[in-house]
């Protein structure tokens, strides 16, 4: 009798736990996890590589719904869409949401880089950043970002019949991030630096398998190598604060050397200065480079067409107009300033409606710290959370005509839908574009 009352109290928690997985089983979102590690990555990567991404992401919803499972990058996930989604990622609080990408731009990147931290550590690392990206700050570097504009036109475009838009504006990019993060002028260095640097992105979205000759092993390397060379600069900028003082015209590691705690120490250690100068170069540069490519296309396009047409559109006029008359105010060989910049009211909703139909940050990841309720399903704890915003801007019943070009769009910005558009990139970019 005793025997069967412990085999009964045995087997009731295991009853109970297994009964209790079934029905969580049966609230998580539709979809299959597909091969285990793999799941549904390379599917994703492959799309990606054939720019067709949002056509693969649109079948899924067609098929499950705006809210489905799947695994990318070696984990389970939950993939939600819409502008309910978009609010959900972005407003749920810290304890229920956390930040976190996939492995491979981690290892890239770094753990200590500000996506991957949260609480005090994330806050602290946050204030550090932002004290470098305040208009205060940025103001001063307008003129330089001129001059290495207008270094790369004479270099590379003036005098051209045509010209490879893309590579250009990804020299262009890491020329100004250079100039303006590290405070690296034109020369060998330069190059050695951009060339480890293209090898670093080629892995950043891969599943992490990390085998000889595999895209992500490459990138690893690279990403030893810029990490290497960050860390000299740390030290060669360290070095001449002690003997020098601080520039008025510092670049984005000085900034962060100078900040300090109430001991006079560094508020940041070295990792993580190296890993969010890391996260800076890349979130600044494939964003900016791939947005003002499309820019030149899109004006390109437009104007083609106008003079075929014997149109002159009156965003045509207005873009350039604008251009002309700050030009007239500058004597030959001035550089441009903030003021200039607030001026280009037009150029920026150029800006803003090539973001929207061409938005060069495809998607990201959150990791959910608990069990979370979300549209009738349970997203358990520990699963990735993907979402991809930016398809969001070519729904027609948000924006009309999602497919035309219109930088009309914005002339009012509050007339644009809550959680509808997603405008990634800040202050430091915005300078870049226009």
């Amino acid at each position: 009798m005793n025997i069967f009352l412990a085999i009964f109290l045995f087997l009731i928690p295991i009853f109970l736990l297994l009964t209790r997985g079934r029905r969580s089983s049966k609230r998580v979102p539709p979809g299959s996890l597909g091969i285990p590690f793999l799941g549904q990555s390379l599917a994703l990567l492959w799309a990606m590589r054939a720019n067709t991404a949002e056509k693969w992401l649109e079948e899924r919803i067609r098929k499950y719904g705006p809210i489905s499972k799947l695994s990318l990058f070696g984990k389970p996930t939950v993939f939600v869409y819409g502008q309910a989604a978009n609010k959900f990622v972005f407003s749920s609080d810290s304890s229920t949401i956390g930040n976190q990408q996939t492995q491979s731009i981690r290892m890239i990147l770094g753990e200590r880089n500000i996506m991957e931290l949260s609480g005090e550590d994330h806050k602290r690392v946050r204030s550090a950043l932002v004290s470098f990206l305040k208009p205060e700050s940025l103001k001063q570097y307008v003129g330089k970002m001129d001059e290495e504009v207008k270094q790369h036109l004479g270099m590379h475009w003036k005098g051209k019949q045509q010209v490879e838009v893309l590579p250009l504006m990804k020299t262009l990019t890491f020329n100004i991030i250079c100039s303006l993060l590290f405070g690296v002028e034109q020369g060998a260095r330069r190059e050695k630096f951009m060339a480890c640097f293209k090898e670093m992105m080629v892995g950043m979205w891969s599943v992490p398998v990390n085998l000889p000759y595999t895209r992500y092993n490459r990138s690893l390397r690279a990403s030893a190598t810029v990490q290497n060379v960050v860390k000299d600069l740390i030290r060669e900028k360290r070095l001449e604060l002690e003997q020098k003082g601080a520039s008025p015209h510092q670049d984005l590691i000085t900034c962060l050397l100078r900040i300090r705690k109430e001991d006079n120490e560094e508020a940041l250690t070295e990792n993580e200065i190296v890993h969010n100068v890391m996260l800076v170069m890349v979130a600044g540069h494939d964003t900016s480079s791939v947005l003002m490519t499309f820019i030149v296309r899109l004006l390109a396009n437009e104007l083609s067409v106008n003079l075929c047409s014997n149109k002159n559109d009156e965003w045509d006029a207005h873009d350039f107009a604008e251009q002309e008359e700050i030009a007239k105010t500058k004597p030959s060989g001035e550089f441009l300033t903030w003021e200039d910049l607030a001026k280009m009211k037009y150029t920026w909703k150029v800006a803003m409606e090539t973001l929207r139909m061409f938005p060069p940050v495809f998607g990201g990841f959150r990791n959910a710290l608990k069990d979370i309720e979300y549209g009738g399903y349970l997203i358990p704890k520990g699963w990735q959370i993907f979402w991809a915003m930016p398809m969001t801007h070519m729904d027609s019943n948000i924006f009309p005509e999602p497919s035309k070009f219109d930088p009309s769009r914005f002339e009012n910005q509050a007339s644009v839908p809550p959680c509808s558009f997603c405008c990634i990139r800040r202050r430091y970019s915005n300078m870049s574009r226009i």
